[in-house]
């Protein structure tokens, strides 16, 4: 069986030391790959928990949509009234200045004359 690899060939030693076979830099790479696959599963771990986390935030405020609607409703029914107690008054200001031009008063406009 020939391997498809551009290693070198094993040394032809019996294997009593395979450690020793490996330069010190296989030897710490080895080691560094190994850390980074063991932090990799860390992280994949905690994304998936932050993925649950934020499954479950969503869900919870999913169960609120209801209650938002209600307050934006009332909310929208509150803010009317200002608007229909300005347009109250400007209603009556008209209606004084109209019962003023039918008597023939002149309304004081601040003019000093």
């Amino acid at each position: 069986m020939t391997s498809s690899t551009n290693r070198p060939p094993a040394s032809s030693s019996t294997g009593a030391h395979p450690a020793a076979e490996k330069s010190l830099f296989e030897q710490q790479r080895e080691i560094l790959l190994q850390e980074i696959g063991l932090s990799f599963e860390h992280v994949l771990a905690n994304i998936n928990k932050l993925n649950r986390s934020l499954e479950g935030v969503i869900a919870v405020g999913n169960e609120f949509s209801s209650v938002e609607a209600l307050w934006s409703q009332f909310e929208n029914v509150m803010a009317k009234d200002p608007d229909a107690e300005g347009q109250a008054a400007e209603d009556d200001e008209a209606d004084e200045r109209d019962k003023e031009e039918d008597t023939g008063a002149e309304p004081d406009r601040g003019t000093g004359r």
